[in-house]
């Protein structure tokens, strides 16, 4: 499937811009990496997306491009469902002719979310997302495994990094200046924070030992969004003022999760998990944010 030699792989990165896709090019700059993202080609495009695949000629394709704001996905459904699903589908027909090999990250929001607490979520678990974003996701899946079983999706939760938009920079943009704001962030729903950066040392590995099917991909353990805050903040010696809350005082567009703990199951039982529990893996982030 791939050349003898690592260092004459070919990867090309979708959605390099974002913070995963940058840390993949980074991380596999070890590989013959190029990224693209806006405006440099629409990848929601058919032609555009087939014709990049085609200039670039990647033994590799990386696919982060996704439409994430969950809440903008319920209103503007046409163009989630075209970078979320219509997208994938087309680099997978790509890989598949080309005999190439395609990593596709996916996402916790394929779950309905109601698996009782605390388990956490296995591969072969029942999917049935609850909004427009995890059905474009589910979508995207299903794009893929149609078209081509050279394919690994990832599907991650909770992603923060030191590129692009996330959950941690939004509450350090809330409280740096302004400790004695009240702010309420919701203590019912559970997940594992996942820092981009080892997400994207995983994805080296998955290429590198060619690994194929569905996997899930986070740190180990789980918290609230509550506690991901407090824990952050306080690390970064930020005083602030969040309050605990649930999430029926919310009433966004798009139904959250409450348990959106995965387990990388086939990830350790090929060998291959590099994740650790998420505190230490955020203790790593704070580090690299102090520098």
């Amino acid at each position: 499937m791939f050349r003898q030699d690592e260092f004459m792989i070919k990867i090309l990165v979708v959605g390099s811009a974002g913070q995963l896709g940058m840390d993949c090019v980074d991380v596999c700059g070890s590989f013959c990496v190029r990224g693209i993202d806006l405006p440099e080609v629409d990848v929601s495009d058919r032609i555009q997306c087939m014709n990049i695949l085609d200039s670039v000629n990647p033994d590799v394709v990386i696919n982060c491009a996704a439409c994430t704001a969950v809440d903008a996905c319920e209103i503007n459904r046409d163009v989630c469902w075209k970078i979320n699903a219509e997208a994938p589908g087309t680099m997978a027909e790509w890989v598949d002719a080309n005999s190439a090999f395609l990593v596709h990250i996916s996402t916790d929001y394929v779950f309905p979310g109601n698996k009782p607490l605390f388990d956490a979520l296995l591969e072969e678990d029942e999917v049935g997302p609850a909004s427009e974003y995890g059905r474009s996701k589910l979508a995207g899946e299903k794009a893929v495994t149609d078209k081509t079983d050279r394919f690994a999706i990832l599907r991650t939760s909770w992603l923060y990094g030191l590129g692009g938009s996330n959950f941690l920079k939004t509450m350090l943009c809330l409280t740096v200046g302004n400790p004695c704001r009240e702010l309420k962030v919701v203590n019912d729903q559970y997940g594992t924070p996942t820092w981009s950066r080892t997400l994207a040392r995983q994805i080296q590995r998955v290429v590198e030992m060619r690994a194929t099917g569905i996997f899930h991909a986070t740190s180990e353990g789980y918290c609230s969004r509550y506690e991901l805050a407090c824990v952050f903040l306080e690390n970064m010696g930020i005083k602030h003022n969040i309050v605990p809350c649930g999430t029926e005082e919310y009433s966004a567009p798009a139904q959250r999760p409450a348990n959106s703990i995965l387990e990388n199951a086939r990830l350790k039982m090929a060998g291959i998990n590099l994740f650790t529990d998420w505190k230490e893996e955020l203790m790593a982030f704070v580090g690299v944010m102090k520098e």
